[in-house]
């Protein structure tokens, strides 16, 4: 039982990441100038590695050798080292203005950065034996996850056509709601409350679910009319659909927090 669990955690997790990190590469390609050929053939290179580890992951099943998804595992884990280590030194160029022009955002490097390191801890803990995350760990998964749902609300409204007035001002006020969330998580995590704490807890993952549901019906509006052309933007459609999932998957998180806080299966 236990193998089949860390089969299928494991296979869930390179899944929805490997896409990530195939979209990221594409985003990043995206951003450059046209002379940077280098870099662009570097981002060609990431899309394709995590394009067939995407396929790889998809072509196996819960009932694969747990030994055989160790070994996928590490395998992951070195190619996301790779991508994290060729974000940073992007983000370096950008910051010592080697690539002026360039259209990437440092705080989108970084951000895109900070989920590569995300994913290959994962793919640690998963190897190690850590399938669901302990109820320990829910506030320091919060304060990745909201985080990154702030960023995101930034990067929509400062690529959104600024004569969008009402999405930019939603935007904004989303960015300002999860920069909040984020500050008493942190909070939270200096008081480090034990994980018998249950109603703490609780309460915690209660409040930060309703606010990125919000967050996720936000962005699936912005995606579909971007999709249909109905709002004015440089928003990439892929873009959009890429920020959607990610709120899509912290709503998944939440809720096997509160099953573990619960003791409900996951």
């Amino acid at each position: 039982m236990l193998d089949q669990l860390f089969v299928s955690r494991s296979l869930e997790e390179v899944r929805f990441w490997s896409r990530i990190m195939k979209e990221h590469s594409l985003f990043l390609k995206l951003g450059f100038r046209c002379e940077d050929t280098q870099l662009i053939n570097e981002a060609n290179h990431f899309y394709a590695i995590f394009e067939a580890i995407e396929n790889r992951a998809n072509a196996f099943t819960v009932g694969t050798d747990p030994t055989v998804i160790k070994r996928f595992n590490e395998e992951v884990h070195t190619a996301v080292s790779y991508i994290w280590a060729f974000k940073r030194k992007v983000l370096g160029l950008i910051l010592t203005c080697q690539l002026p022009g360039a259209n990437n955002f440092p705080l989108l490097v970084d951000h895109v950065s900070r989920e590569a390191n995300y994913f290959r801890n994962r793919l640690s803990e998963l190897n190690l034996g850590r399938l669901e995350p302990l109820p320990d760990a829910i506030i320091d998964e919060n304060v990745f996850f909201l985080r990154i749902m702030a960023d995101h609300a930034k990067f929509i409204s400062h690529l959104l056509d600024p004569s969008e007035r009402q999405l930019v001002e939603q935007a904004n006020n989303f960015s300002q709601e999860f920069d909040t969330l984020l500050f008493q998580a942190k909070d939270l995590e200096s008081m480090r409350p034990q994980s018998q704490t249950v109603p703490l807890l609780d309460q915690f993952l209660d409040q930060n679910r309703v606010s990125v549901k919000s967050l996720r019906d936000f962005k699936r509006t912005a995606r579909d009319l971007i999709e249909a052309c109905r709002i004015k933007s440089i928003i990439h459609p892929l873009l959009a659909d890429h920020v959607f999932r990610e709120a899509e998957h912290f709503l998944v998180i939440i809720d096997m927090f509160e099953n573990s806080l619960t003791g409900k299966p996951a």
